[in-house]
C-alpha cells in the first residue's frame, strides 16, 4: 500500500490469490526495481537459501550481504533463517516469480550459476547441497566426484535413500569407468532394499578392474573419479565386490554362497579394515541363524558391532544390537535381552546428540520384553514412544515389527479383532531383510483363529502351507510347526482315545527334542507348556506334572508370565496343581496372581475351578458338554447330528442351552468362553 492515496480500495480489490500475488510481484516489485539489484534477484534465484558470501560467489559480485540486508529492510519478500541475520530465503511465491522470469532471460545462464553455487558449498563442506546443484547444472562427472567423496560419512548415518536418489540421476555409461562409484551405488542399493540393479553395478566394476589389470602392469590403478585406487585400494574394491555377493546371496536363502563368498572378503581385507570385515561377521551372524546355530550367530553380531563402532558406523550397531537381543530371547535369555535393548538405547538416545535411526526398534523390543513379564502398561508405552519418534528413526522393518508387538498386546487385552487387524497392517508393512522369517504373519493369525475356535480356517492355512505332523524338522519352521501343534489341540474333542490329541502330543515330542538339541528355551517352555495341555485334555493329571514343573523350572530365572497366561486360563488350574507338589512356590503365586486367582497355596483343585467358573450361573450337562465338544472341532450340524445320533432339533436345544448358560450368543464365542472356563 505505501505510496498509495487509495488505500482502502486498494484493500477492497485485493483479491490474495496466488495468481493475483504473483501478477503484483512482478508488475510492482520485480519491475521496480534497479537492473542491478534485479539482476541479482534473477541469478540468486536458484538458491533454496541465501548468504552474503553464497549470493557473491552465485553473482560474482561483492555485495551479497548489502544486498540482502535492504531487501529486508525493504520488505521485498526475503524471510530471515537464523537469529544471527547469516541465512535467509524468498517467500516461495516471490522465488517462483524470480525462477520464471530467470528462465525466461537467462537460461543459458543458468547451469553456470548452479556450478557455481555448487563449488561454493563444496568448499564450505556442504557436500549434499553440492551435488544437488551439480546436478541440476548437469554437471554429472562433477557430481559423480562429489557423491564418492560424501558416501563413506553418509553411509555411517544411514542416507543411502538421498544417495540412490542423486545416482539415479547420472547417466549409466558414466559408471562403466568409475568402479568406486559404482560400488558405492550397488551397497546404497542392497541396503535400502533394491536388489534389482546391485549385480549391474557390481559387473561395471568387476569389468573394469580386470580390465585395467589386463593393460596395466603399474600397481597403482588410477580411478576416473576423485579416489585413486593403488593396490591396497584395488583388493580392497574387490573385497566389497565379495561383500555384496555374499549380501545378495543371504538375500536369496543361499547360504552356501553367503559363506563362500565371505571367505573371500576375508582373505582379500585387511584385519585392520574393521568396516568390511564387520560386515562380513553380520552376515556371518545372519547366515549361522538361519541354520538355527544361535551361539554362533550371537558371536558374529557381537564381533560385527564392536567393529563397526570402531569404524564409525554408530547407527549399524543399533541393528546388530537389535539381533542380538532377538536371539538371547530365542534362547530363553530375556534378562540378557533386556540388558542388550537397555545399552543400546542409552547410546541411541545419549543427551545432548541427536537420536540415532533405530531408537524405534529399540523401543519395539523393550516393549516385547515387557509384554512377556506381562507389564502390558508399560509395554504399550514404548510403542507410543517409539511411534512419536516418527517413522525416519526406524529400521527398515520397525514399522512391521511394532504393528507385531501391538497386535499381541491388543490379543492380552481380549482385543481378538484389533489385533488380527494390527496384523493385516503388519503383513502391508513387511519389508524383507537378511533376518530370516522365523515367525510369519500367517502362523501368527492362525494362531488368533485357534483362540477364536475357528478351526476350520486353521486347519485350512496347515493345509496351504502343506503341514504335516510328519515333517522334518528345522529352526526356519519351528514357530509353523508349534502352531500346527495348537491347532491339532484345538482340533481335539478330548477323551482317552482321541486321535488328534494323541497325534499332538507325539508331534511336541519331536519339536521338543529338535527345540533341547538347537537350544532354543523359549520354544521349549512352549511346547512343554502345550505338552501340559495335550495330558490334560486327555484326562490324565499325572502326567501333566512332569512338562509342566520342567516349563515352571526353566521359565522362573527369566520371569516369563505371558507363556503360560496365553494358554488360557485353564492352565491356572494346572499351575496350582504343580504348586501342590511344591515345584517353584513363590513363582506359582506371581502366575496365579497374574491370572486373578487367589495365591493362598496349596488351593484345593475344586475350590480353584469354583473361583475360575464364579461367573458361570449353571453349568453345562454332560451331554452339552459333549455338544460343546464338537463345536469346536467345526463340524457341520448335520455332522454333529450323526455323531451324536440325535435329532437336528435336539442339536439345536443343547446348543442354546449352552448358549445362555455361558451367556454368549454364537457358536465361536461358546467354544471360547468355555475354553476360558476350563469345560
Amino acid at each position: 500500500m505505501r505510496g498509495r492515496t487509495d488505500a482502502a480500495q486498494f484493500m477492497k480489490a485485493f483479491a490474495g490469490d496466488n495468481r493475483y500475488i504473483v501478477d503484483y510481484l512482478i508488475e510492482e516489485v520485480l519491475q521496480r526495481q534497479p537492473e542491478r539489484i534485479r539482476n541479482s534477484l534473477l541469478q540468486t534465484s536458484i538458491l533454496d537459501q541465501l548468504s552474503g558470501p553464497l549470493c557473491d560467489s552465485v553473482t560474482g559480485q561483492n555485495d551479497g550481504m548489502a544486498l540482502l540486508d535492504a531487501l529486508e529492510r525493504g520488505n521485498l519478500f526475503v524471510v530471515r533463517l537464523d537469529d544471527t541475520r547469516h541465512w535467509f530465503c524468498y517467500h516461495h511465491l516471490f522465488a517462483d516469480v524470480l525462477a520464471g522470469h530467470a528462465l525466461q532471460e537467462q537460461s543459458a545462464h543458468i547451469p553456470i550459476l548452479h556450478q557455481r553455487a555448487s563449488a561454493w558449498y563444496a568448499d564450505n563442506d556442504l557436500p549434499a547441497d553440492a551435488i544437488r546443484h551439480a546436478l541440476a547444472a548437469k554437471d554429472f562427472a562433477r557430481a559423480a566426484d562429489l557423491v564418492e567423496l560424501a558416501v563413506p560419512a553418509m553411509g555411517r548415518t544411514r542416507q543411502e535413500a538421498m544417495i540412490v536418489s542423486w545416482l539415479k540421476e547420472l547417466p549409466g555409461e558414466l559408471f562403466h569407468a568409475r568402479p568406486v562409484l559404482s560400488v558405492y551405488y550397488a551397497a546404497a542399493l542392497l541396503v535400502i532394499g533394491e536388489l534389482q540393479g546391485v549385480e549391474t553395478r557390481l559387473l561395471d566394476a568387476e569389468r573394469w578392474l580386470y580390465t585395467q589389470a589386463d593393460m596395466d602392469t603399474h600397481p597403482v590403478v588410477s580411478s576416473t573419479g576423485k579416489i585413486a585406487l593403488d593396490d591396497e585400494g584395488v583388493r580392497g574394491l574387490r573385497g566389497s565386490i565379495a561383500l555384496y555377493r555374499a549380501s545378495i546371496a543371504l538375500a536369496m536363502g543361499d547360504v552356501a554362497g553367503t559363506l563362500k563368498h565371505a571367505g573371500q572378503v576375508l582373505d582379500l581385507v585387511p584385519e585392520d579394515d574393521h568396516h568390511r570385515r564387520g560386515a562380513v561377521a553380520g552376515l556371518l551372524g545372519h547366515a549361522h541363524w538361519t541354520v538355527g546355530d544361535l551361539e554362533a550367530a550371537h558371536r558374529s553380531y557381537a564381533e560385527c558391532m564392536a567393529r563397526l563402532q570402531r569404524a564409525g558406523y554408530i547407527t549399524d550397531t543399533i541393528g546388530c544390537a537389535v539381533a542380538m537381543a532377538d536371539i538371547r530371547i530365542v534362547q530363553g535369555r530375556l534378562h540378557d535381552a533386556m540388558r542388550t535393548y537397555e545399552r543400546a538405547m542409552q547410546v541411541a538416545m545419549a543427551p545432548d546428540v541427536p537420536a540415532l535411526r533405530g531408537a524405534v526398534d529399540l523401543h519395539v523390543g523393550l516393549s516385547e520384553l515387557l509384554y512377556e513379564r506381562n507389564d502390558l502398561a508399560a509395554a504399550n508405552q514404548h510403542l507410543l514412544h517409539g511411534k512419536a519418534l516418527g517413522e525416519h528413526m526406524g529400521l527398515p522393518r520397525s514399522r512391521y515389527r511394532w504393528c507385531v508387538a501391538m497386535a499381541r498386546i491388543r490379543e492380552a487385552e481380549g482385543d481378538l479383532d484389533g489385533a488380527l487387524a494390527h496384523l493385516d497392517e503388519a503383513e502391508r508393512l513387511y519389508v524383507g531383510d537378511y533376518f530370516p522369517n522365523v515367525h510369519p504373519l500367517a502362523a501368527m493369525k492362525t494362531r488368533i483363529c485357534v483362540v477364536q475356535g475357528r478351526l476350520g480356517e486353521a486347519l485350512g492355512w496347515a493345509r496351504e502351507r502343506g503341514l504335516s505332523a510328519d515333517d522334518d524338522l528345522s529352526y526356519l519352521q519351528e514357530f509353523e510347526h508349534i502352531t500346527l501343534a495348537r491347532v491339532l489341540l484345538g482340533h481335539a474333542g478330548g477323551g482317552p482315545a482321541d486321535n488328534p490329541m494323541r497325534v499332538a502330543l507325539g508331534f511336541l515330542q519331536r519339536l521338543l527334542q529338535a527345540a533341547e538339541a538347537g537350544e532354543r528355551t523359549r520354544s521349549v517352555i512352549e511346547i512343554l507348556v502345550l505338552q501340559a495341555r495335550a495330558q490334560h485334555g486327555l484326562g490324565d493329571i499325572s502326567a501333566v506334572l512332569v512338562p509342566l514343573k520342567r516349563a515352571l523350572i526353566l521359565a522362573e530365572p527369566e520371569g516369563y508370565i505371558r507363556m503360560f497366561m496365553d494358554a488360557g486360563p485353564r492352565m491356572a488350574n494346572l499351575v496350582a496343581q504343580a504348586a501342590k507338589h511344591g515345584t517353584t512356590p513363590s513363582y506359582v503365586r506371581q502366575l496365579l496372581k497374574a491370572f486373578g486367582v487367589s495365591a493362598d497355596l496349596p488351593m484345593p483343585n475344586q475350590t480353584l475351578n469354583q473361583t475360575l467358573n464364579r461367573s458361570l450361573i449353571e453349568p453345562p450337562s454332560d451331554r452339552e458338554r459333549d455338544v460343546l465338544r464338537l463345536l469346536r472341532t467345526g463340524l457341520s450340524g448335520p455332522e454333529m447330528v450323526r455323531e451324536l445320533s440325535v435329532s437336528l432339533s435336539t442339536l439345536r436345544t443343547h446348543s442354546q442351552n449352552i448358549f445362555s448358560k455361558l451367556g454368549v450368543n454364537n457358536r465361536r464365542a461358546a467354544v471360547r468362553r468355555a475354553e476360558e472356563l476350563d469345560l
